[in-house]
C-alpha cells in the first residue's frame, strides 16, 4: 500500500493548501491513506471540529495532534466523539480522546496510527516507550495491520531517532513532528521501517516556524514582548513524506519526501 504523512498543518494558509491540493495528490500519487498532524491548524494553536471536518472531507483519514491538542478549549469534547482525531498516547489516561486508532481504508487496508509526546525540552510527560508498547500490544505488522505509523511529536531529534531505531522492523513508519522544519534524512532503516526526523509543516515558510516573522524577530532582538504573534498568511508549502509498503510484511519498500507549493524547493515522489 501507499500512504502520505503530512507535517504540522499551520493556520489558515496551511489548511487551505491541504484542502485545495490533497484530493489531486491522492489521485496522482495513488494514495490509499493520508495521516496529517493538525495541532496548529486553528491559528497556530489546536484544532476545531469544523477545521477537522474540512480536512477529513478533503481526504485526510486520521489527524494527530501534540502539545497544543487542547488549546481550543471549546473543542475538547470532540476528542472523545471523533475516533479519527488522536492526542498523544502518553498523555494522562484520564484525558479526553485516545492515543491510537486502527482504521480501515476505502481500499480495505488496515492502518494503525499511534502518537506520542516527547519529554526533552517539552512539558513533563509519561515515558514514550511504555505508551507505544501498550498501543502495539497484540498487534503484528503484516498480520493485524497492513501498516503501522508512529508520530513522535517531539523537540529533540535524539528522541525521535531513538524511537525510530527501537521500533525498526516492527512498524512501517516512525516520523517526527513539532519542529516544523523538514529534515533531509528520509530513509528506510536496516530493519525495514521508514524514518524521517521531522516531516516539516504545511504552512508559509516566509515566517518563523509558521508565525508572521516581525514579532518573533522583535522579541529576539529586544528581549521585550511584542504584539501577539499571528500565523503567516502567505502561500503554504505542503510538506510530508510518501511511504510504500510491502504487501506481505507491511514494512517500507520506498520512502520519499513531498514538498509542494510555497517557497521551498519542490520534491515530488516518483514510482516505477
Amino acid at each position: 500500500m501507499r500512504f502520505l504523512f503530512l507535517g504540522d498543518i499551520f493556520g489558515r494558509s496551511g489548511r487551505t493548501a491541504v484542502v485545495e491540493r490533497l484530493p489531486q495528490l491522492r489521485r496522482s500519487l495513488g494514495l490509499h491513506c493520508v495521516v496529517a498532524n493538525g495541532e496548529n491548524a486553528a491559528g497556530g494553536f489546536g484544532i476545531t471540529p469544523d477545521i477537522a471536518e474540512d480536512l477529513f472531507d478533503a481526504g485526510v483519514d486520521c489527524i494527530t495532534m501534540g502539545n497544543h491538542a487542547y488549546d481550543q478549549r471549546d473543542s475538547i469534547a470532540y476528542f472523545d466523539d471523533e475516533r479519527r482525531l488522536l492526542r498523544p498516547a502518553n498523555f494522562p489516561s484520564s484525558n479526553p480522546g485516545r492515543g491510537a486508532g486502527l482504521y480501515e481504508t476505502e481500499s480495505g487496508y488496515r492502518v494503525l496510527v499511534v502518537q506520542v509526546h516527547g519529554q526533552r525540552f517539552m512539558a513533563p510527560m509519561d515515558d514514550m516507550p511504555p505508551a507505544i508498547e501498550r498501543e502495539l500490544a497484540g498487534l503484528t505488522l503484516g498480520v493485524d495491520a497492513d501498516a503501522i505509523i508512529v508520530d513522535v511529536h517531539a523537540e529533540a531529534t535524539s528522541e525521535k531517532g531513538c524511537i525510530g531505531h527501537w521500533l525498526d522492523g516492527k512498524v512501517s513508519l516512525v516520523v517526527g513532528t513539532h519542529t516544523h522544519i523538514p529534515t533531509a534524512d528520509t530513509q528506510i532503516l536496516p530493519g525495514g521501517t521508514a524514518f524521517q526526523t521531522d516531516a516539516g509543516m504545511c504552512g508559509d515558510y516566509d515566517s518563523v516556524i509558521g508565525m508572521e516573522k516581525t514579532t518573533p524577530v522583535h522579541n529576539l532582538l529586544t528581549k521585550l514582548r511584542g504584539p501577539r504573534m499571528q500565523p503567516a498568511a502567505g502561500p503554504a508549502t505542503i510538506c510530508g513524506l510518501v511511504v510504500e509498503t510491502d504487501a506481505r510484511t507491511g514494512l517500507a519498500v520506498s520512502a520519499q519526501p513531498l514538498r509542494v507549493g510555497g517557497r521551498l524547493a519542490e520534491s515530488m515522489p516518483t514510482f516505477d
